[in-house]
């Protein structure tokens, strides 16, 4: 039975590849256009909204909040549990309401043509260069004064296994909050794993269905402030690490 249906979620998976490429290239040019000029960014990003609508509706993803508090004045910094590459799109679809960039690792623009649109819109972070990383963090800084706000996997990677269990988090998010003096918003996944595991598991989960989607209160700028980074990352895992216990009590251990 697992055999059978590692197969039907390889054929999803290159089902919904087609479709990433297929609404890649529509949208490519347009964002492009829009990314040409600073000025224009915000146009960039209402284009990625369009686009990852689409690709939700070619690919039969369908977004459900478990829970959904209400967001802050912008900007801030929105934090989540990675566990798919679906997270990324989800995103979009989910906090269309004010624009953002994503600070993601460099390994991204090892992609052709896509790693134009990222590098243009979004941040890169080099993690194993130090001096690359400070750069980075500057630029995100100066983001947040500029209106955008920021999303980050503090997680630093999707984990290898044990899916949805989350590993441990990294700092950089909650200096970053800290930092710019911005509220943190939590969000969790816990099923984006189940429609679209990594595309390196050959046989891993995929099939259409509907996202779970819990948006947590957010973490105010007055409490940012009065936690060290290191309290706020505690804090922001066990939020967002509580419906995934709660729907997966088999990881509490």
């Amino acid at each position: 039975m697992n055999a059978i249906r590692g197969i039907f979620g390889l054929i999803f998976k290159i089902y919904v590849g087609i479709v990433f490429i297929v609404t890649f290239l529509i949208f490519y040019i347009p964002i492009l256009i829009f990314l040409s000029k600073d000025s224009w960014k915000r146009g960039a990003f209402k284009i990625h909204i369009i686009w990852c609508y689409a690709f939700r509706i070619l690919a039969f993803f369908h977004v459900i909040f478990k829970k959904k508090a209400a967001l802050p004045e912008g900007p801030y910094v929105i934090i989540a549990n990675h566990s798919s590459y679906l997270d990324i799109f989800v995103m979009y679809s989910i906090m269309p309401t004010h624009p953002f960039l994503f600070l993601g690792k460099s390994e991204i623009l090892n992609y052709p043509l896509f790693k134009t649109l990222f590098k243009r819109l979004n941040i890169p972070v080099f993690r194993k260069d130090r001096v690359k990383a400070a750069k980075s963090f500057i630029q995100a800084k100066n983001a947040l004064k500029n209106g955008w706000s920021i999303v980050i996997f503090p997680e630093g990677t999707i984990p290898d296994e044990d899916w949805p269990k989350m590993i441990p988090f990294k700092e950089g998010a909650f200096k970053l909050a800290k930092s710019a003096n911005v509220p943190i918003v939590p969000l969790t996944f816990t099923n984006n794993y189940k429609l679209l595991s990594d595309p390196e598991c050959i046989l891993g989960p995929a099939r259409p269905g509907l996202s779970h989607v819990y948006l947590h209160e957010y973490i105010s700028k007055e409490k940012v402030a009065e936690l060290s980074a290191e309290e706020l990352m505690n804090l922001s895992h066990d939020i967002i690490n509580a419906p995934i216990l709660a729907t997966h009590p088999n990881l509490k251990s």
